[in-house]
């Protein structure tokens, strides 16, 4: 007698339920991710402009640039000037990676071209820029004018890309654009190299990453979002309830495990 093997059978419905909320879980999970980045990136730019200010006015910004204010007056400028530099460079750096990130931006190039250039302002800020001291002070110089080349090398091009792919943010990229690259040619040229002239450029270039961050950060979330609110009537609100809703499953679970 041959014995007959039972094949089991597969409830289609429940394995096309399981899947999709497989799914939502993944894609809940991957909205809390980023708009969890998207805040760090954002608090550190806001910190950094602000850290920017505070440093480029402990003088006269109209009499002296950073590396003078750093250089000049007392140790306590000079380490606060140092800080400054890593700090600053540090964060620009992974706000343009994280831009890089999520606009899935793949030209090797360009990371590397960001790492050397945060290199080379801190490199800046150690090198004194003295009277008394002309080779540190032509390495200050250099360093400096290499880290602008090294920046520019690894955003514009990525900035350009990102305005061809986003027709509705084109007009505002040129335009913060010139108001950044070319008002501090401009603060440059009419006042020479000073302090404004630095945060001119620092403070505006932070603003504009903040605008970015803020831009295409919420882009993505949204189009992650509309996989989970096809049934909402208004998709801010919806988004708002996934975050709601993920940071109360959040609280079950450490609640769950502390017991």
């Amino acid at each position: 007698m041959v014995e007959t093997t039972q094949i089991p059978v597969v409830n289609i419905e429940q394995t096309r339920a399981e899947l999709e909320q497989r799914q939502f879980i993944d894609i809940q999970q991957s909205l809390i991710k980023e708009r969890t980045k998207r805040m760090v990136i954002m608090t550190m730019l806001l910190s950094a402009l602000l850290f920017t200010i505070i440093f480029g006015t402990i003088e006269n910004p109209f009499q002296y640039t950073f590396s003078k204010i750093g250089n000049r007056f007392t140790v306590g400028n000079r380490v606060l000037f140092i800080v400054w530099a890593a700090y600053t460079g540090f964060t620009i750096q992974s706000c343009i990676l994280g831009l890089f990130s999520i606009e899935k931006y793949k030209n090797k190039k360009h990371y590397i071209y960001l790492y050397v250039a945060t290199v080379f302002l801190i490199i800046t800020s150690l090198a004194p820029s003295l009277d008394h001291l002309p080779f540190w002070t032509k390495i200050h110089l250099y360093t400096a004018g290499l880290f602008a080349l090294f920046l520019s090398l690894g955003f514009y091009p990525f900035i350009l890309w990102v305005a061809r792919q986003n027709p509705r943010l084109r007009k505002s990229v040129y335009v913060w654009l010139g108001i950044t690259w070319g008002g501090g040619i401009l603060w440059y040229f009419l006042l020479g190299n000073t302090g404004m002239f630095e945060i001119w450029f620092f403070g505006f270039f932070i603003i504009f990453l903040l605008y970015l961050s803020l831009n295409l950060f919420e882009e993505i979330i949204v189009k992650r979002s509309i996989v989970l609110l096809r049934d909402e009537e208004n998709l801010n609100v919806g988004i708002e309830k996934i975050f709601i809703n993920l940071e109360k499953e959040h609280r079950r679970k450490k609640q769950k495990r502390a017991k």
